[in-house]
């Protein structure tokens, strides 16, 4: 067997760059590269490994595994996510990083990939494998385990884990690792821990395993009697609903969930990975479902006897905490190609399959079937109810600050159809979430499966580059085409966390657009710390009153966010209260878009009312309350608190 004498670190780069995604939707065929590139912020752990692997590549050739710099490595591993979740699962990105805090730093970008169930690929530095230099600079020592590393903490994060302790290792290790990156119902983030000595030792290294590999997603077909046994189950219902998650979206299959809505006019609810599985004006089309979710959902889910879940995992949000299904008969049919999902709420029949064939499958198995009038008719007046709402709620001016309803929708309108809106956490996504009017699949991107702060504007920038790459695709064959502008929209609190990411936006010339929303505090947790009887305890950006020791009563600091980013070499457009504060900022948007692609970021800068709310979802979440208190406030909210959860359902599956 021919073998080559490399590195550790340039085995691990040579091998990445040769790795290649294929697959087959709806007969098309798709081959591109599964690790189109690493990030990488460099220390003594990874220098002279992955560091100077990347160099010697660059120089040779720098299309094998081109490198991109960034200012954190949370922040690394959310554009990575990003990137994975724009390519529906089909590219991700590596992160190399140094070994001690380097490699920590990444531990809740591993996290947010495990919750979301996207693959990112993580090559944390370890300290020497030889213990020839030992405590190593920023080794955390254990003397009841001496051979824990800070890296062992990616154990319970990941969903796949291995530390190279051996060169001869790399093989297996990185062979699972790709196996469970491109495994629909196992991917999230796979860490593979390199100790520093062994990315820089010596070993013979076959052929063969330098080679192009092609690895294939998994799509399973349905077995044919869980696909009678649904058929039976959805025309013995009176009040069926489908609830629509990622899944759809990661399987390609909303062509297929339109043809079942239309041809069975089965009301459709999307989770928030699920938005733009259906444009939102379609009409079997009701929206977001649950806590965030639309009034009109929540209506047809509360009377709803059969739900039949597709690629969702039944957040709590999208359950209402177990009180959105209110029918006593309801039963369960869940779609997923994750068992783990695919069982849950003690479903009366689990279907462990590819979304896209099975509602196809079921398409064909409910020729003829149509939902009741009761139901159409329900579902088309709640629909309409809530469209008026959200109308009033875009369309009611305040003055001189807005609310953020009369900011969503300006920035709704003035964005194209093909845009993304990429959010994260804060009070944002739910409103987003029941109020966005999506019409493109890949138009609505927000992280709410681990809801990190700080994930925005990295997330924004992983979007942005899936979103070139997607144009550059396009454009084979033809003379141009446009890559889709990527909306960041970010209140104060997240962006404080992880801004800055736009020095990356700048030194790379990426056209991301951000809308920063001023509302000097966390305006998500104090209105729910009042409706909890905490008084927005802790939630407000004010100065220290040190006499009482409280930051809830002073002056608001003296931050300027917009000349922060100007500071970063960042275009800021100031959006200034006032009468015209709404049409000023769809304007600042169109200005923002029709700047030319590699001109850098632009940030749009307008301030909030915290305390003007998004219309109410008629829903619940579970957030327990004190059952003891001296406050009055609190005492109120408990009440309150033990009435919701006198409805809620008991713990399955």
């Amino acid at each position: 067997m021919a073998t080559r004498r490399m590195t550790v670190a340039q085995a691990v780069v040579e091998f990445l760059g040769r790795q290649y995604l294929v697959d087959s939707v709806g007969g098309e065929d798709y081959r591109g590269r599964l690790i189109p590139g690493m990030f990488g912020i460099f220390g003594h752990g990874n220098v002279a490994g992955v560091g100077q692997a990347l160099k010697q590549w660059q120089a040779k050739d720098p299309a094998l595994m081109p490198y991109y710099q960034g200012r954190n490595e949370q922040a690394q591993s959310h554009q990575a996510v990003g990137y994975a979740r724009h390519n529906r699962r089909r590219a991700t990105f590596a992160v190399s990083t140094s070994i001690g805090p380097g490699s920590s730093n990444l531990l809740t970008g591993a996290a947010l990939a495990t919750a979301n169930r996207l693959p990112v690929l993580l090559l944390p530095s370890d300290t020497f494998a030889t213990r020839a230099a030992d405590p190593v600079l920023q080794q955390l020592e254990r003397p009841e385990a001496y051979d824990i590393t800070v890296n062992d903490a990616f154990r319970p994060l990941s969903k796949y884990f291995d530390r190279v302790s051996r060169p001869e290792q790399l093989f297996s290790a990185l062979h699972h690792g790709l196996r469970v990156l491109t495994d629909p119902a196992e991917t999230g983030a796979v860490t593979i821990s390199l100790p520093q000595d062994v990315q820089a030792e010596v070993f013979d290294v076959p052929e063969e395993f330098l080679a192009e590999r092609d690895w294939r997603i998994r799509r399973p077909e349905p077995e044919e009697q869980d696909i009678r046994r649904a058929v039976e189950l959805i025309r013995a219902a009176k009040r069926p609903l489908i609830i629509a998650g990622g899944g759809v979206l990661y399987a390609f299959a909303t062509e297929q969930l339109a043809e079942l809505a239309e041809l069975t006019g089965i009301p459709v609810a999307y989770t928030q990975a699920g938005v733009g599985v259906l444009p939102w004006d379609a009409p079997y089309c009701l929206g977001a479902i649950g806590s965030t979710g639309t009034t009109a959902a929540n209506a047809v889910a509360r009377e709803a006897d059969l739900i039949i879940g597709v690629g969702t995992r039944y957040e709590d949000f999208t359950t209402a905490s177990r009180t959105a299904f209110q029918n006593p008969d309801v039963r369960f049919v869940n779609i997923n190609v994750a068992p783990i999902d695919a069982y849950k709420h003690g479903t009366s029949l689990p279907i462990v399959a590819d979304a896209r064939k099975t509602l196809a499958k079921l398409a064909s198995g409910l020729s003829g079937y149509r939902v009741g009038a009761d139901l159409a008719q329900l579902a088309a007046a709640e629909k309409d109810r809530w469209n008026r709402t959200v109308d009033e709620a875009f369309d009611t001016r305040h003055t001189p600050l807005p609310s953020q309803n009369e900011i969503i929708g300006a920035v709704n309108r003035a964005m194209d159809e093909r845009d993304v809106v990429i959010c994260a956490a804060g009070s944002l996504p739910g409103d987003l979430h029941k109020m966005w009017r999506v019409r493109d699949p890949f138009g609505y991107h927000v992280e709410y499966a681990y809801s990190c702060m700080g994930y925005e504007i990295p997330g924004g920038l992983g979007v942005k580059r899936a979103a070139a790459d997607e144009a550059d695709r396009a454009a084979e064959g033809s003379a141009e085409a446009r890559p889709r502008d990527v909306v960041v929209m970010v209140g104060d609190g997240s962006y404080l966390m992880m801004h800055t990411e736009l020095v990356t936006a700048v030194a790379e010339g990426l056209k991301l657009i951000t809308v920063l929303i001023q509302n000097h505090g966390y305006a998500s947790i104090g209105a729910l710390s009042e409706s909890l009887g905490s008084q927005r305890f802790g939630t407000k950006y004010r100065t220290l009153d040190r006499k009482h020791h409280t930051f809830d009563d002073g002056e608001k600091l003296p931050i300027d966010l917009a000349a922060n980013a100007e500071s970063l070499g960042v275009r800021v457009i100031r959006v200034e209260p006032g009468e015209d504060v709404i049409a000023d900022l769809e304007a600042a948007v169109a200005k923002a878009k029709a700047e030319p692609e590699g001109s850098g970021p632009v940030l749009i800068h307008i301030e909030s009312d915290p305390l003007l709310d998004a219309p109410d979802s008629e829903s619940w979440w579970d957030v327990p309350v004190s059952g003891a208190s001296e406050l009055e406030s609190t005492q109120h909210a408990y009440r309150t608190y033990t009435d919701q959860k006198s409805r809620q359902k008991p713990l399955l599956g």
